[in-house]
């Protein structure tokens, strides 16, 4: 089997250890999963694949994580039950101390998601599906 890309409805255990595997490998995919925020979902991303078992640690896991992981689109629900995204970060691919950056590309300010200053780390990956990063992000502008 040769998928183009992959989709995982909702990430909620070990499963997302053969998402990891797969993204670190160059497939295009993308997953849902609860979290906070964004920076909290990038936390579980890093904390469902220890569950796959012992001979997987966090020295593996997180920069596997930061290197797989693009961006990172959160949604929240506002106070009239409507899901609106609240933030997109980029994931430029970097740790410190077993933390992964992350840059702000878009915020929700008010009724308006509004463009903040970041862009999306390595537009390569995008430019390679046909998107061009630099467009969208100056259209949010």
């Amino acid at each position: 089997m040769r998928p183009s890309r992959i989709v995982v409805g909702e990430v909620r255990a070990e499963e997302c250890l053969d998402l990891l595997l797969a993204l670190n490998a160059g497939l295009p995919g993308m997953c849902t999963l609860h979290a906070n925020s964004a920076r909290e979902a990038l936390v579980k991303m890093c904390t469902l694949p220890l569950l796959a078992g012992e001979n997987i640690s966090a020295r593996f896991v997180v920069p596997t994580v930061a290197a797989s992981v693009d961006l990172v689109v959160h949604l929240g629900i506002d106070e009239h039950g409507v899901r609106r995204v609240d933030e997109i970060v980029s994931v430029p691919g970097r740790t410190e101390d077993d933390v992964i950056e992350i840059e702000s590309v878009f915020e929700r300010r008010g009724p308006e998601l509004r463009w903040v200053g970041g862009m999306p780390a390595r537009p390569e990956r995008f430019a390679r599906l046909g998107i061009d990063v630099h467009r969208i992000v100056a259209g949010g502008a």
